[in-house]
């Protein structure tokens, strides 16, 4: 498995996580934002990752 699936499964992991503790404790709950921020997070290196592979495709 490469570095962009790895960011994929972590980025599923973590919206199934999010969306249950969202519904159990609400969307503005301390830990529904530190999921929130850390799912950004993990959808931004999956961005780049992307684009990155993107360019090393134009170079060949």
């Amino acid at each position: 498995m490469n570095s962009t699936e790895n960011v994929l499964v972590k980025i599923e992991h973590l919206r199934k996580k999010l969306t249950q503790i969202a519904m159990n404790k609400g969307f503005t709950d301390r830990e529904s934002i530190a999921l929130s921020q850390e799912l950004d997070h993990l959808l931004n290196v999956y961005d780049n990752l992307k684009s990155d592979n993107g360019k090393k495709d134009e170079v060949k």
